[in-house]
Parts: C-alpha cells; structure tokens; sequence
C-alpha cells in the first residue's frame, strides 16, 4: 500500500486516507465575466498530465482534512515530497538529485526474519 506524508499532521498514513484533488498551482485568469466560453472551459476542464514529475493538490479527509501539494511521479507513483498549500513549487532538480534511483533501492540488503521454531515432535 502506498504511504503519503501529511505534512500538517506529520505522519505517513494509508493513501486510503487521502483524495486527490488534480493539478497544483493553477491560477485563475481575472476577471471570469470577460473569458470566452472555450478559455473558462480549458480552465476548468483540461490538464497537463505529463507523464513523470507531477504537481498535485491532495486532502487528507480521514485525518486534519487540509489540502496540501505534493510532487509525485506518475511512472513510478512515488512522492518525491509534500508541502503545505501556499508555499511555493520545490526545485525539481534538488528533488531528483536527492531520489534514489531503482538500482540503488534494489542493491539495499532485504530484511532477514528470524528463523521459524521447529514443532516439538510427539
């Protein structure tokens, strides 16, 4: 199951406990009265969707109930990390510089689990 920080609460929870809330950072165009029809709708419809690095609006609704942005990777899913709403956009080239790449994840010694007690024969 996938983990996600809130960074209000400050705790790794179940990605059960969150919504996604679509793309981060998205300013409004003012006035709205004077948008044509297609602007208001590009707007309110359309999405970038890059595939990769991705900033995202999400709310912990099972916890604090507050909306915070995280940058996440669409190809592997991971978050890279997660801010409150307000602050600004992360450097991504900081971010990715401190990611692990997956041959450094897969060379990481696996848990060993303690050896299983044998049955008491009868």
């Amino acid at each position: 199951m996938l983990l996600i920080k809130c960074p209000y609460c400050e705790e790794e929870r179940p990605e059960l406990e969150f919504r996604n809330a679509g793309e981060a950072h998205l300013v409004r165009a003012a006035p709205i009265v004077d948008q044509s029809d297609d602007d208001f709708a590009a707007f309110l419809y359309f999405r970038q969707n890059p595939k990769g690095l991705q900033f995202e609006r999400w709310r912990h609704i099972h916890g604090c109930g507050r909306f915070f942005n995280a940058v996440r990777d669409s190809v592997s899913d991971k978050f890279l990390t997660v801010y409150k709403a307000g602050e600004p956009k992360p450097n991504i080239e900081q971010l990715v510089a401190k990611a692990p790449t997956p041959a450094e994840t897969a060379a990481e010694p696996e848990q060993k689990r303690a050896p299983r007690a044998k049955k008491a024969e009868v």
